[in-house]
């Protein structure tokens, strides 16, 4: 998942930075009028946004799925907050309450921030999800760029699994997973393809 540290590079970016200010303006005017949070600590409940939707995939969030999605936060947030309320926790809570509202505008922010990022366009090409290969699958990952597969994990994975395992996962949260991916415009691109099948669908 990403770090604290890699959250705030790329909120560095000047396209990144407006449009990400523009939807906390936007989230905080709507949802959470009393609700106080740095540019960067909101980009950190963006980068959030895939993760809690699957924790969303059966309707509610479960207490060991809220346990999970707030250590992650914890991590995104800028600076210690383990002693005092943490702002993406807290600001999360508005996310979950009225999840569907806002997917769609945090994804674009997404999108945005990955754009930015590496080579979107150039990933889509090559072979590769069709006929899944273990093998072929770990030499792709080894050879895609470093901070898409921050993308993935920080997404679908929680902070201790690792990218080329396969994990059990059960069909709803499937779904939800492979309905973000097509959302986030990450179904042409191979690598993604190949880690959708490392999935064991219960």
């Amino acid at each position: 998942m990403f770090t604290e540290y890699e959250v705030d590079v790329m909120i560095q970016d000047p396209e990144i930075q407006k449009a990400t200010f523009e939807l906390k303006k936007d989230f905080i005017k709507t949802e959470a009028p009393y609700l106080e949070i740095t540019d960067v600590d909101f980009f950190s409940l963006v980068m959030m946004a895939p993760t809690v939707g699957i924790a969303l995939a059966n309707g509610s969030v479960s207490l060991f799925e809220e346990l999970a999605l707030n250590k992650k936060a914890r991590k995104l947030s800028k600076g210690g907050y383990f002693l005092k309320k943490d702002p993406v926790v807290y600001s999360m809570k508005y996310l979950i309450k009225n999840y569907s509202i806002w997917e769609d505008k945090f994804f674009g922010v997404i999108k945005l921030a990955m754009a930015h990022s590496f080579d979107f366009e150039g990933m889509k090409t090559g072979n590769g999800g069709d006929d899944f290969d273990d093998s072929r699958y770990k030499r792709a990952v080894m050879t895609t760029p470093y901070i898409f597969i921050r993308f993935l994990a920080s997404f679908f994975l929680s902070e201790d699994e690792d990218i080329i395992s396969s994990r059990s996962i059960v069909l709803k949260d499937y779904e939800k997973l492979v309905d973000i991916g097509h959302k986030l415009d990450l179904d042409n691109i191979p690598v993604y393809k190949m880690f959708t099948k490392t999935f064991d669908v219960k």
